[in-house]
């Protein structure tokens, strides 16, 4: 169900409008615009000086290494967890937060649009290691159909903010709050259905390290116990497992009913 990071960063870099310059065996390379320059690369005083000078400015190129085995040396190796991703997911979160698209029609003939309630998650499963999955789940809001992985449906679609002519769009009979709800019982169904070794580790390294600090801070004085109890706390923030979802970004999207 987890989104393919490599197909993640490739419809991410081609929505924002930045050319893919090559795109082999997991290394992924970027010639970034201005806008994305800004966001993911850290220049401020450049573009700044930039700008003072009337000049259009030199954006950067970007090469992502999603294959763990590739031997390429000149470029960023990104994995879930990884700060580079991080970084895009809060881009996303940040300014993307919420859409609401129409599938671009060409036709003559009285053609209807389904409503979709699209949502990209983010689960972070914390513990002594730290490990995310990206989701992106479609629901159809008139009959309930479900689609994982419905990003790559859509970016091989065209949109616009308005819509086509003689496009009608048809009203939801399941409310946007119940179509989230259900996405989000499917999520909790998959996160039941895992195997939590992680979580086992994590709980039996927070042990280990718990009877390490009790013998380190055994017969000392009483004084010293509320600074034992406050890394004893710092220990359990660090180690004891658990699983946050976040709402990356979302939207309505109005797809041709006749396009399955």
């Amino acid at each position: 169900m987890a989104i393919n990071l490599h197909s993640f960063l490739e419809d991410y870099f081609t929505a924002h409008h930045c050319d893919i310059l090559s795109n082999r065996e997991g290394v992924l390379k970027v010639q970034l615009n201005e806008k994305m320059d800004r966001a993911l690369m850290n220049r401020p005083f450049y573009w700044h000086y930039i700008k003072k000078m009337g000049r259009e400015g030199d954006p950067m190129q970007l090469t992502l290494i999603t294959n763990p085995s590739s031997l390429e040396e000149k470029g960023e190796r990104i994995h879930f967890g990884s700060p580079r991703l991080q970084q895009i997911l809060n881009h996303l979160k940040e300014n993307e937060r919420y859409t609401r698209l129409f599938e671009v029609v060409h036709t003559n003939q009285n053609t209807a649009l389904h409503p979709w309630l699209v949502i990209n998650l983010k689960l972070s499963y914390i513990g002594k290691l730290k490990k995310d999955e990206v989701f992106s789940i479609g629901l159809n809001l008139l009959n309930g159909i479900m689609k994982t992985e419905i990003m790559d449906t859509l970016m091989k679609k065209e949109f616009l903010m308005q819509i086509s002519d003689y496009c009608y769009t048809i009203t939801p009979l399941i409310k946007p709050k119940s179509g989230y709800n259900r996405i989000l019982a499917v999520i909790n169904q998959y996160i039941q259905d895992l195997e939590h070794d992680w979580a086992k580790e994590s709980l039996e390294e927070l042990d280990k390290e718990i009877e390490l600090l009790k013998h380190f801070y055994e017969g000392d004085q009483e004084e010293d116990v509320e600074q034992m109890e406050k890394e004893l706390q710092g220990l359990k923030e660090r180690y004891q497992p658990k699983i946050e979802l976040t709402v990356i970004n979302g939207g309505i999207f109005y797809l041709d009913a006749s396009n399955k």
